[in-house]
Order: structure tokens, then sequence, then C-alpha cells
């Protein structure tokens, strides 16, 4: 985990079923999810998936060009909050979020590189529920409350 706990949003997105992956600059999280995504009131504890600027980079490192959002995440923000444990909690923009699982790396990450599942392994990102309903944007600042 970061030595600091606090960062920034770097980048949003949501699952569109109509037309794929989609770029925000605001996210609207309520307890059953994100508003508008394709997860929202599905499975809510593992309905946001947030990533740290560091996969990317890891990604980078090892020669593969991953573009943002490719990792399916919903929030990528400037912090690694990959060591925080099932039950602690982030403050991102107007919302609170609760860690519920670590996220594990699927077949999906090998249309982006063969590679990306072994380079990745364990540091993809990690899933949340919304404990506090509220708006995320661009830029807006991510606490880790608890750790």
């Amino acid at each position: 985990m970061s030595e600091n706990n606090t960062g920034t949003v770097i980048d949003l997105f949501i699952s569109n079923k109509d037309i794929g992956r989609e770029n925000k600059d605001e996210i609207e999280l309520t307890t059953q999810g994100i508003y508008g995504d394709k997860f929202f009131d599905k499975e809510v504890d593992r309905s946001i998936l947030i990533t740290s600027n560091d996969s990317y980079l890891m990604a980078k490192e090892n020669g593969i060009d991953a573009p943002l959002g490719s990792l399916g995440e919903n929030i990528l923000v400037s912090i690694n909050p990959y060591g925080l444990n099932s039950g602690d909690r982030l403050s991102i923009g107007d919302t609170i979020l609760e860690i519920t699982q670590n996220c594990t790396i699927c077949n999906s990450l090998a249309k982006v590189d063969k590679n990306l599942p072994k380079v990745l392994k364990s540091d993809r990102g990690i899933f949340a529920k919304t404990i506090k309903s509220g708006k995320i944007r661009k830029g807006d600042i991510a606490n880790i409350l608890k750790y």
C-alpha cells in the first residue's frame, strides 16, 4: 500500500450494456452501485472496481500498452489501495466506499495483452461497495480512511 493515504481520481468509466466501456467526467454512486453501469443493482459487493495507476505503470514497465479503462476499472486513482482489507474504507468525492475483496485476474485481460494477467497477478484492482451515496468527479480527492 502507498505510504501516502491521499491521492486523486485520474479517470472514471462505466460499462454501458449498449455501447460498452464509456469514459465519464462524473459518476453517481448509490448503495446499488454506479448509476448507468450494467452491473448496477446486480452483485453490489462487486459492482465498483477501483484500480491504481500503479497497475498501468507495471504494464508499461513490462512493455504492455494498456489504454486507461482496459483493466475494467470504474475508478482509476493515483494512490495504491491494494493493501486494504475487506471492511476498510475510502472517501472519494462525495462518497464513502467499503472494500469488499481483491479483484482476481480474469481472461479479459489477455484480450489487452496475453502477458497482462501474469504481469498484474493480484494488482489489477479492488472491489468496493457504496456506504455513502454521492458523486465522484475526475480530480476528486481519494482518502484512505481506515487501513
